[in-house]
């Protein structure tokens, strides 16, 4: 049995997802939608600031949709589908863009960013600002919003899109009346840093990562790349700042974390013994979901089947939403 509370949450299709993508965000995710009704979107309209090839935002949507699936997201619970199918999320968009002030789209952390950007590096404060940035928290809120979601899943980083959203919402119905609810953000348990290859944040940025659901001699190539100090396999070695350790926590059982722990502690086993221990268990685990998103990938008419049903679902409560907005601002 599902809780009443509606779960939202959306997902910028802005690269192939890796392994600290899942540890830290999509995992948990997945494990909401077991219990919770859930909005799930995956955010094509968000990548257009960032990605401006069709291609690439399609083949990352289709990635996206197809790890949610394969890794077990609930589809009886989740309303999975595109942002861009629904039509009333760019109608929303624009009605709400006149009871938002000016002023607060200056505070976003986005366009704040860039402005100090540019004005470190002496160009226009404006240089590189179009108004899909600018407005972008508009447009979040038109998600939020949209669907009378109660809970939105957010990094510490994001908090602030659910405030806008809430300040937004504020503003209409002290115009319109009480329409909108005020969805409340859920911070994510702090998953603890996920290393990437070289020991720093698992990132594309610092190009250290391991791709979530690559063929396994890729996985085994990553693995074993994990840099690590100089310590023989005879010395002790501090598990908690081992990369290899760490990684392998998020992967195996209680019984199996403590057990390499112990091996850690004690001595007698080199790195390579180690990340091969790592490289064998993230393999295992991740087998058969591999084999379903090798699949889907290839027959992604079978991903826009889910998206597509998605999307009508998802369009029924979004026209009611609608309805009632256009009713009350133009009768």
């Amino acid at each position: 049995m599902t809780d009443e509370k509606i779960v939202l949450t959306g997902i910028k299709p802005t690269g192939t997802p890796h392994i600290g993508n899942y540890i830290g965000a999509l995992r948990p995710l997945i494990d909401m939608s077991q219990n919770h009704k859930t909005f799930m979107f995956i955010a094509d309209l968000h990548a257009l600031n960032s990605i401006h090839d069709a291609k690439e935002i399609k083949q990352h949507t289709y990635e996206i949709a197809a790890l949610m699936i394969t890794m077990g997201l609930n589809l009886e619970n989740t309303i999975l589908f595109r942002q861009s199918d629904i039509n009333e999320i760019y109608q929303l968009t624009e009605f709400l863009m006149n009871v938002t002030p000016k002023g607060l789209m200056n505070r976003a952390h986005s366009y704040k960013a860039m402005i100090e950007k540019n004005t470190e590096t002496g160009v226009d404060i404006d240089s590189g600002v179009n108004m899909g940035l600018y407005t972008y928290p508009v447009l979040m809120a038109a998600d939020i919003l949209l669907y009378n979601s109660d809970i939105v899943p957010v990094g510490k980083d994001q908090k602030q899109h659910v405030e806008f959203a809430r300040d937004i919402a504020g503003y209409f119905n002290n115009i319109y009346g009480e329409t909108f609810k005020l969805p409340e953000p859920i911070i994510g348990e702090d998953c603890g840093l996920i290393p990437g290859l070289d020991g720093r944040k698992m990132s594309k940025s610092y190009d250290n990562t391991i791709p979530l659901l690559c063929p396994s001699n890729e996985l085994k190539k990553k693995v074993m790349r994990i840099i690590t100090d100089s310590k023989t396999p005879e010395e002790s070695k501090n598990p908690d700042e081992s990369t290899i350790f760490q990684m392998y926590s998020h992967f195996a059982s209680a019984d199996e974390i403590a057990a390499l722990r112990k091996r850690f502690l004690d001595g007698g086993m080199g790195y390579g013994e180690a990340k091969t221990i790592l490289f064998e268990k993230i393999d295992s685990v991740l087998s058969e979901p591999r084999k379903r998103y090798e699949y889907l990938m290839t027959n992604p008419s079978e991903i826009d089947a889910i998206l597509n049903q998605g999307a009508e679902r998802a369009r029924v409560v979004a026209a009611r939403t609608l309805t009632k907005v256009k009713k009350k601002m133009l009768g």
